[in-house]
């Protein structure tokens, strides 16, 4: 409407002055309804064709949105396991931060585990020490064992000796008993020796790999016990809490609540724009935005990034064959937005529903001394329309209100 009415001042209104005030022609008289067509057909003709023409290059060159947006992301309050509540630390409405404890469910089996997970590690110590004890048992039987081999060992070199002498002193019947008695010594040193072996292998190998065993199932009964208190993943505020003690969680089919995160220092805000403008609005093109929850302001903003693929496109692999006459509605594209000022968003909440245009910036091409005179004159007007489009959100801002208070039956 205001664009027919713009139209309108330089073809019809042109018209119906030089016919009424140039050719003395009367409203009633010669104007009437049946001959307005024919007396101004062209200048009626030029306004439609001005109208639309002026419409097109506005919304092509700075296209609107009624599809804006801060998204969050809310986070479930699960525990990581099936539980009876039997302490609550915070409640509704509540600001906490991440680490800190929300609720605790009963945790006398996993304080059990704990302790025999304890009781193993400390019976394995334990063991541990005996087997030092053991080992030091074990290489003094070594050096008796060792002794007695030697004391055997020398009394047979010695009578051995005498009795390759052939002296009567020593018979050979007691050099064979000594020959038996040493090879009796050489077994119990093998013996002590293959014993102190096996204690150190314990205490070297088995012992240790037992109390590793034992310490890591301590730690994952640690663990299954730190998991009975649930804590908050991250800063923010606890929404639908209503536990009681004694109530049974889910982490499938009953959570807790819901924690909504801290309000980011830069809020992001994401417009859906028709693909048509897909070649105008880039990164680094200015915009402005209008909110219902922020009634009758208009707020510059900074167009950041655009995604690269439209959402509309998108197919998972299923067991149906894709018809591709179901996409045949077109998506938009998203492009993410951030305000020039961010004081100006801080009364924004986050999912408020927001409409935005987006302006295309000529100056680099103006400002190029080797554009042509059309395509100055072009560029220059692509700026100027662009004051329509501005009015234009700032008039929907103001009757936003209006509209959702007084005219849509609230």
């Amino acid at each position: 409407m205001f664009e027919l009415l713009l139209c309108s001042i330089f073809t019809i209104l042109p018209d119906y002055l030089f016919r009424r005030f140039r050719q003395g022609k009367r409203i009633g008289k010669e104007i009437t309804l049946f001959s307005v067509w024919y007396e101004l057909r062209y200048g009626i003709v030029a306004c439609a064709i001005l109208t639309i023409s002026l419409i097109t290059l506005i919304f092509y060159f700075h296209p609107s949105s009624q599809n804006v947006a801060s998204f969050y992301r809310t986070l479930t309050i699960l525990p990581e396991k099936n539980g009876r509540v039997v302490e609550i630390y915070t409640g509704n409405d509540d600001q906490v931060t991440s680490g800190q404890p929300l609720f605790r469910l009963d945790d006398r089996t996993e304080t059990e585990a704990v302790e025999m997970a304890t009781q193993e590690v400390a019976q394995i110590r334990a063991q541990m020490a005996v087997a030092e004890a053991d080992l030091a048992v074990a290489a003094g039987n070594l050096e008796e064992a060792q002794g007695a081999y030697a004391q055997v060992r020398d009394e047979l070199n010695v009578k051995s000796d005498l009795l390759s002498r052939g002296t009567n002193a020593v018979s050979r019947r007691e050099v064979e008993r000594l020959e038996v008695s040493l090879t009796t010594r050489q077994g119990g040193v093998n013996a002590a020796r293959a014993n102190m072996t096996a204690v150190q292998t314990k205490l070297d190998t088995l012992l240790p790999a037992q109390l590793a065993s034992a310490e890591a199932s301590l730690r994952s009964a640690e663990v299954a016990l730190s998991k009975t208190v649930v804590r908050a993943g991250v800063d923010g505020e606890v929404q639908q809490f209503a536990l009681q003690i004694g109530d049974v969680v889910n982490p499938l089919l009953r959570p807790a609540g819901i924690l909504i995160p801290k309000k980011p220092d830069e809020v992001v805000f994401q417009a859906g724009f028709q693909q048509v403008s897909a070649q105008v609005v880039k990164a680094g093109v200015l915009a402005e935005m209008a909110c219902a929850s922020l009634p009758f302001e208009v707020i510059p903003m900074l167009v950041t990034s655009v995604q690269p693929v439209i959402a509309a496109g998108q197919f998972r692999p299923t067991d149906r064959l894709l018809d591709i006459s179901e996409r045949s509605t077109p998506g938009t594209f998203l492009a993410k937005m951030v305000p020039l000022y961010p004081e100006r968003v801080k009364d924004v909440p986050w999912g408020s529903q927001c409409i935005a245009n987006a302006y295309t910036n000529t100056h680099d091409q103006l400002d190029d001394p080797d554009v042509g005179t059309g395509e100055w004159l072009f560029l220059h007007m692509v700026q100027t329309v662009g004051i329509v489009h501005a009015l234009l959100l700032r008039v929907q801002a103001l009757l936003w209100p209006i509209q959702t208070l007084v005219f849509s039956g609230h």
